[in-house]
């Protein structure tokens, strides 16, 4: 019998390309441990799975929870976030509820998380953290309001942590997808480019974190017009994409 990969938990995989991430490393010999708001969700996912895991329900805005699942979790060799919630919003519909759960959930949850998990990989001189970003995260984006502002949020975290923990054995990475066919997606009334189906993105985001280095953004020609973004000056990017 091969020995497995590795123990990751996995934050963010009752659907989409969470799920669809879990399904791909169980395959390759992952044990996981699979959190998200939804227990039933959570365990009819365990139950095809091909490998071992271990389902703990998980509301990543409580700190205490956070706290408690990352002890009964014990140590593991690597932590993926992906958990987050989305409403297409803009300034003139905004809604403060909305764009203040889009920022805890996808952005203040992984800091909960690291609390209990990140000094213990740094005692160890080990570990692996692995967080889902999005190409909205490049550059202020319309009708992103919210969303946009946590993923631009969680590539700096990332940036940080990889800057601080470079040398010391603990890998950070960072995944920036585009469009995912998923249930958050659905709610988009407009084009999505280069759409991709959650297995499509799972594979991506696997191959990355076996073999690739601090980043990568996908699909790779439509990440090229987000990268580029970052290099127009403020009165041509916004009058582009106002």
């Amino acid at each position: 019998m091969t020995a497995p990969k590795g123990r990751y938990w996995l934050i963010g995989a009752s659907e989409g390309l969470g799920r669809a991430l879990a399904e791909a490393m169980s395959a390759e010999g992952y044990d996981l441990v699979l959190s998200a708001r939804s227990a039933d969700r959570l365990e009819s996912l365990a139950a095809s799975l091909p490998g071992p895991s271990q389902t703990m329900p998980l509301d990543v805005t409580d700190a205490d929870a956070c706290t408690a699942a990352a002890q009964s979790a014990g140590p593991v060799d690597g932590l993926i976030y992906l958990a987050g919630v989305y409403w297409p919003m803009r300034a003139q519909e905004y809604n403060g509820a909305q764009a203040a759960a889009m920022c805890d959930t996808n952005l203040t949850g992984a800091a909960r998380v690291l609390g209990p998990v990140l000094p213990e990989m740094v005692e160890r001189g080990a570990g692996h953290i692995v967080f889902v970003g999005s190409l909205a995260g490049y550059r202020g984006l319309p009708g992103a309001v919210g969303y946009a502002a946590a993923k631009a949020g969680i590539m700096g975290l990332a940036e940080s942590l990889h800057a601080d923990l470079r040398g010391t054995g603990i890998k950070v990475q960072l995944a920036n997808p585009g469009f995912i066919r998923t249930r958050l997606t659905d709610k988009n009334d407009f084009s999505m480019p280069f759409l991709m189906e959650p297995d499509a993105a799972a594979r991506r985001v696997l191959s990355h974190m076996e073999t690739g280095g601090f980043s990568c953004s996908f699909p790779r020609p439509f990440s090229w017009l987000f990268r580029l973004a970052q290099f127009l000056p403020d009165a041509l990017y916004y009058r582009l994409v106002a």
